[in-house]
C-alpha cells in the first residue's frame, strides 16, 4: 500500500478513482446516520429506559454536544496524525459506544454513550478533507461534493431507516445493526485507504493554538461558516418542525408515512457533487445566493394551498427536496473554499467550520420546536424564512473575485 504524503500546490495528483469515491461517500453516510438514528425512537427508548419527558431531550442533546466537541478537538488531529489510523481509531470508538447504547436498560449508559456516539461520529469529518487530499486541484470540488452527497443521503435516511427498523424489532436493535455494519466497514476502509502523513510538525496544544489564529486570520472562513450556520438552521428548523406539523391535525400522517416523506427530502442530497462541479468551474459565488434563494423559496411555497390538503402536501414534499438542494449546494461550495487554503491546516479548517454551522443547526432547531409550540408552523416557516434571507443579505456584502 503506497503511503500518500501532502501534496504541495502544482504537485500532479491523479484523480480519485470512482470505487474510493464510493467507498468514502458510502463510509461518511453510514457514519454519519449515527447522530440521527435516536431522534425518531425518542418516546420508546425514553419509555423503556425509564426517562422523564423534561430527560428524553438529552438524547438528542448530549450526542450533538460529543459531536460539537469532537469537531473542536478530534477532527483537527487529521493535521497531525495519519490519516487512515485515525479515521479507523475513531470509528472504533463510535462503534464501541453504538453497542453501549443497544445494550443500555438504565438511562446513565444510555445518555453516556450518546454522547460518544456524537464524538465518534466526527470520523466523516476526518474524511472529506482525506478525500480532498486525495483529488487533483482541478477536481476538488468534485471530489469533496460526491464524497459530502453520501454524508446528506446518511443524514437524511437514518431517521426513517430507524423508525421502519423499530416498527418490526425492539428499539435495541437499530443500535446493534448499525455496530455490525460500522465493523463491517472499518474492516473494508482499513485494507482499501491509503495511508495519508501530514507534514504539520505541530504539537497537539500548538495544533489547538492555531485555530484561534486561523479564524482571526481567514475571511472566508469566517464568512463561509456563517453563511452555512444560518443555511443549517434553517435545515434544522425545517426538520425538527416538519414532522410535527404533519403528523398533527392538518395533516394526520403516521409515522410510517413521516418516514416516507423524509425519504423524499433526501433526493435533495444530489445537490452534492453537482455544488462540486460548480466550485470547480468558479461558479462558486453566484451558486452560493441561488442556494440561499432556494431555501427561502422552500419555506414560501409551504403556504401557497391550504393547510392539510393535498397540494399542500406536494408542496411541502417539494419544498423538503428544494431546501435540502440549497443547504447542500452551500455546505460543499463552502468546502471547497476552504479547502484550497492550504492543505497543512485543512482538517483545522474543516472541524471550524462544521463546528460553527453546527452550532447553527443547533439553535434552529431548538428555536424551530419552541416557535412550532408557540404559533405553529406559520411561526416557525417565518423564522425559517428570515434565516437564508439573512445570510442574502450578509452575501451581498462580499465583493465578487476576479479570479477563482
Amino acid at each position: 500500500m503506497t503511503s500518500i504524503a501532502t501534496p504541495h500546490d502544482g504537485a500532479v495528483v491523479p484523480p480519485l478513482s470512482s470505487m474510493m469515491t464510493l467507498l468514502l461517500a458510502t463510509a461518511c453516510g453510514l457514519i454519519a446516520a449515527n447522530l440521527y438514528y435516536a431522534q425518531p425512537l425518542i418516546g420508546p427508548i425514553s419509555a423503556s429506559l425509564g426517562l422523564t419527558p423534561g430527560a428524553a431531550g438529552l438524547i438528542v442533546t448530549l450526542t450533538q454536544i460529543g459531536y460539537g466537541l469532537g469537531l473542536l478537538f478530534i477532527v483537527p488531529l487529521g493535521d497531525l496524525f495519519e490519516n487512515r489510523k485515525l479515521i479507523l481509531s475513531v470509528m472504533v470508538l463510535g462503534t464501541v459506544a453504538v453497542v453501549g447504547a443497544g445494550l443500555a436498560s438504565t438511562p446513565l449508559p444510555f445518555l453516556a454513550s450518546a454522547f460518544f456516539i456524537g464524538l465518534g461520529s466526527v470520523a466523516i469529518q476526518i474524511i472529506v478533507p482525506y478525500a480532498a487530499h486525495l483529488a487533483p486541484e482541478a477536481h476538488r470540488g468534485q471530489a469533496v461534493g460526491n464524497v459530502m452527497s453520501g454524508l446528506m443521503v446518511g443524514i437524511m435516511l437514518a431517521r426513517p431507516a430507524s423508525s421502519f427498523i423499530a416498527e418490526f424489532l425492539p428499539w435495541h436493535m437499530v443500535f446493534f445493526i448499525s455496530a455490525a455494519v460500522l465493523v463491517g466497514l472499518a474492516v473494508v476502509l482499513a485494507r482499501a485507504l491509503p495511508p495519508r502523513v501530514p507534514n504539520t510538525g505541530l504539537s497537539y496544544g500548538a495544533l489547538l493554538a492555531s485555530m484561534g489564529r486561523l479564524v482571526a486570520t481567514t475571511p472566508i472562513l469566517r464568512r463561509r461558516s456563517v453563511y452555512q450556520a444560518f443555511m443549517f438552521a434553517a435545515f434544522s428548523l425545517f426538520w425538527t418542525t416538519t414532522p410535527l406539523l404533519l403528523s398533527g391535525p392538518d395533516f394526520g400522517l403516521s409515522q410510517g408515512q413521516i418516514a416516507l416523506f423524509a425519504l423524499a427530502g433526501a433526493a435533495g442530497a444530489i445537490a452534492a457533487p453537482i455544488a462540486g462541479r460548480m466550485a470547480d468551474r468558479g461558479w462558486s459565488f453566484v451558486a452560493t445566493r441561488l442556494a440561499m434563494l432556494s431555501v427561502a423559496l422552500a419555506f414560501l411555497m409551504t403556504h401557497i394551498a391550504p393547510s392539510g390538503s393535498t397540494l399542500a402536501l406536494g408542496l411541502l414534499t417539494l419544498a423538503a427536496v428544494l431546501l435540502d438542494f440549497g443547504v447542500t449546494t452551500s455546505l460543499v461550495l463552502g468546502q471547497r473554499a476552504i479547502f484550497v487554503l492550504g492543505a497543512e491546516y485543512r482538517s483545522r479548517l474543516n472541524g471550524l467550520y462544521m463546528a460553527t454551522f453546527f452550532a447553527g443547526g443547533a439553535i434552529g432547531s431548538a428555536l424551530g420546536g419552541w416557535l412550532y409550540a408557540e404559533g405553529g408552523w406559520l411561526y416557525a416557516s417565518l423564522f425559517g424564512l428570515a434565516l437564508p434571507v439573512t445570510a442574502l443579505i450578509y452575501a451581498l456584502t462580499e465583493r465578487r473575485p476576479t479570479t477563482r
